[in-house]
């Protein structure tokens, strides 16, 4: 496995080191502008050396649409945190045929949410009802369309400011729903799942909860999750969860 990156935020900068420790130090990133100074830095999947297996997208939406479809038609693997980007049919589309054409997978790590394989699981017998809440602090949806909605500086009370599909949560709020879309993906698609999304004073974090029916019975999971050090905007579990996904790509034995 000869593995490489996209993006080197705080969360492409927390996979970078954890994939060092893990002996997998990345043979190059790829990065807009910048360059680094441990690690080959690349501009598109076209500068990236020879013998790479693997691509993690840490760089969101924008990451995933720019250098995916050219790395599966390369024959890159593609390990992806931006699954709310599939949400957009046409971008979708193109990572389906690329990933045809060159003959490699396109990996969704599962990110700041858990339970997704029971969801998965009840999806194979068939899913009556799924529905997605996330909850974070008024401060967590700034720079969101929540500010249309609700004064966040002034909320004393929790308030929703998003109810629909979990499609529609991933377009209208790229940098806040791709918990919805992975909710999604492992269940009842897209335009069946419902999402609701509150700011809420009182949170102590950023909170996450499935509620699924089908015939496996029902589900209820919630999660409080903590930000990385230093960045209260990005999720540690999401982090983790790039990182677990190669290993268990890596793994002779994968659960």
């Amino acid at each position: 496995m000869q593995v490489a990156v996209i993006g080197a935020g705080a969360i492409g900068a927390w996979v970078i080191e954890g994939l060092r420790r893990d002996g997998l130090a990345p043979a190059a990133v790829i990065l807009r502008t910048r360059d680094m100074s441990d690690v080959p830095v690349a501009r598109s999947v076209a500068g990236l050396p020879a013998g790479i297996t693997h691509l993690v997208d840490c760089a969101g939406h924008s990451g995933l649409a720019a250098h995916g479809p050219d790395a599966l038609a390369a024959g890159i693997d593609v390990v992806t945190l931006s699954l709310g980007a599939l949400a957009d049919a046409g971008l979708a589309a193109a990572l389906a045929e690329a990933a045809e054409a060159g003959g490699a997978r396109l990996h969704l790590a599962s990110g700041a949410i858990g339970a997704l394989d029971a969801l998965r699981a009840g999806a194979a017998g068939g899913l009556q009802a799924v529905r997605y809440t996330g909850t974070k602090p008024p401060a967590g949806w700034a720079g969101s369309p929540a500010e249309e909605v609700l004064d966040l500086s002034r909320l004393t009370a929790s308030a929703v400011h998003f109810e629909g599909s979990a499609r529609a949560a991933a377009l209208r709020y790229p940098k806040n729903a791709n918990v919805a879309a992975a909710v999604a993906l492992a269940g009842m698609g897209f335009d069946q799942t419902r999402a609701r999304l509150v700011a809420d004073p009182g949170a102590a974090g950023n909170q996450h909860e499935i509620e699924a029916e089908g015939a496996f019975g029902r589900f209820r999971f919630e999660i409080t999750g903590s930000a990385l050090p230093g960045n209260p905007r990005s999720s540690a579990l999401a982090a983790m969860s790039a990182l677990a996904e190669v290993r268990r790509l890596r793994a002779v034995v994968s659960t």
